[in-house]
C-alpha cells in the first residue's frame, strides 16, 4: 500500500480589527468558490507556512500582518488530491487596505457575515477560527450532492 498522496497546501487568514469588530473579506470570483471570504493562497516553494500567509494577505489586501496565529485546519480530498487550507487569525497589520487583481477587499462588521454572500462554508471556517476548543475541519464523501462535515 503506497502512503504517498497529492497534497495542495493552501491558507487563509481572518485580519481582525478588535477595536472595531470588523474583518477584512475578500470578493471571490473562481468558478468553484465564489462570494466573501477570508483571504488567503497558497504555499509557495521554500515558504514556511507562515511565511505563505503573510506573503498571501500582502499580494491580496495591501496589509502587512504581524504574528498570524494559526486557529485551524480544513481537510477534504477531491480527484485523488488532499486539499488543506491552513486557517490563520491576525490581530495587527499595518498599511492600507486595497484591492488587487485576486478581488475586491473590504472591511465588514463580523456580526454581519451571515448576512453576506459568503464563499461556500465561509461560517463553518469562521466557527472554527474563534473556538479554541475546535482545530480541524474534515471534508467527507459527499452525500446528496453536500459534502458530510465534522468538526475535531
Amino acid at each position: 500500500m503506497e502512503r504517498a498522496e497529492r497534497v495542495v497546501l493552501c491558507n487563509m487568514c481572518m485580519i481582525e480589527n478588535e477595536l472595531t469588530n470588523q474583518v477584512v473579506l475578500q470578493h471571490r470570483t473562481k468558478k468553484d468558490w465564489q462570494g466573501w471570504a477570508f483571504p488567503g493562497g497558497h504555499l509557495e516553494s521554500g515558504e514556511s507556512l507562515q511565511e505563505s500567509v503573510i506573503r498571501e494577505v500582502l499580494e491580496e489586501t495591501g496589509l502587512e500582518i504581524s504574528n498570524p496565529q494559526l486557529t485551524g485546519i480544513k481537510h477534504w480530498e477531491k480527484d485523488g488530491i488532499h486539499y488543506l487550507v491552513f486557517h490563520y487569525k491576525a490581530g495587527e497589520f499595518q498599511g492600507q487596505l486595497r484591492s488587487s487583481s485576486e478581488g475586491e477587499v473590504r472591511w465588514f462588521a463580523k456580526n454581519q457575515l451571515a448576512e453576506l454572500d459568503l464563499a461556500y462554508d465561509m461560517l463553518r471556517s469562521l466557527e472554527m477560527m474563534d473556538n479554541p476548543a475546535i482545530s480541524e475541519l474534515f471534508y467527507r464523501e459527499k452525500i446528496d450532492g453536500d459534502w458530510t462535515k465534522e468538526f475535531f
